[in-house]
């Protein structure tokens, strides 16, 4: 690749400087781990800067749903004087089955530094039972 100088007035690097080829590659990954742990499974989720109100959390047949979105709204605008402004909007769509049956009476979820953990037991009817061998 060529050294290129570059010009504030053309307000864009010259088209040669990027090609296929060296263009770096956005990469995007999941945020979503689902584990066992103590007889819980626990679902953590990356919701960085979105505030805990704005999540959703729902379970159905089996399904863990969690959803949140965030936008600046028209009173964050008229606290500051923006400068430069990239206009964004947070959200995250995240569906899972659960691994095993679990106790919906005891769902718990937290949010801690963007990451969301939502625990819960399994459900007596799924943990694994001793079977005792009869003999005679």
């Amino acid at each position: 690749m060529n050294i290129v100088k570059f010009n504030p007035f053309l307000n864009r690097w010259p088209s040669s400087f990027f090609d296929e080829e060296t263009w770096p590659e956005l990469t995007v990954t999941e945020g979503l781990d689902v584990y066992e742990k103590d007889n819980k499974i626990v679902v953590e989720a990356a919701m960085p800067g979105i505030p805990e109100e704005n999540i959703d959390i729902t379970y159905e047949d089996g399904v863990l749903h969690i959803s949140g979105k965030w936008q600046e709204s028209m009173e964050d605008k008229k606290k500051k004087k923006t400068v430069y402004k990239s206009q964004m909007v947070r959200s995250f769509d995240y569906r899972t089955m659960m691994p095993r049956p679990i106790d919906t009476n005891s769902v718990e979820a937290t949010i801690k530094n963007g990451v969301l953990t939502v625990e819960a037991k399994v459900a007596p009817e799924a943990q694994a039972k001793k079977i005792k061998i009869k003999t005679g």
